[in-house]
C-alpha cells in the first residue's frame, strides 16, 4: 500500500515556473514507476511525464517536452515535477501516480495508487 500526497500547486502567469512535489508513504517507494498526469475540466486525465524505480529512465509527454522535467530522490520518497514556461492550457489538476508493472506506461490504468491532486493554474 502507497499513499501519495501532492503539494506545490499554485496560480502563476504564463511564462512563470511551478514545482510540484509528491510525498509517497511506505517502505517500498523505490519499487515503484512514478509519474505525473492532469486533467482539466471536461477533459479526460492525461500522461505528463513518468520516472523508473532507479530515476535513470524518464518518459515525458511532447505537449510538456522541454519545458516540464520529472525527478525522484528514493531516500526521501518523493517525485517532483519541475515546470517551466507554464502555458494557460497546461493549467489543470496534477496527480501523482505510483504503479508496479514494467517500463514506463502513460495509461491511467497502468498504475496502482494516486494523490488527491493538487491544482495548476496559468493566466494569460
Amino acid at each position: 500500500q502507497v499513499q501519495l500526497v501532492e503539494s506545490g500547486g499554485g496560480s502563476v502567469q504564463a511564462g512563470g515556473s511551478l514545482r510540484l512535489a509528491c510525498a509517497a508513504s511506505g517502505r517500498t517507494f523505490s519499487q515503484y514507476t512514478m509519474a505525473w498526469f492532469r486533467q482539466a475540466p471536461e477533459k479526460e486525465r492525461e500522461f505528463v511525464a513518468a520516472i523508473s524505480r532507479s530515476g535513470t529512465t524518464v518518459s515525458i509527454a511532447d505537449s510538456v517536452k522541454g519545458r516540464f522535467t520529472i525527478s525522484r530522490e528514493n531516500a526521501k520518497n518523493t517525485v517532483a515535477l519541475q515546470m517551466h514556461n507554464l502555458r494557460p492550457e497546461d493549467a489543470a489538476v496534477y496527480y501523482c501516480a505510483a504503479g508496479s508493472g514494467l517500463g514506463l506506461p502513460i495509461r491511467v490504468h497502468d498504475y496502482d495508487y494516486w494523490g488527491q491532486g493538487t491544482q495548476v493554474t496559468v493566466s494569460s
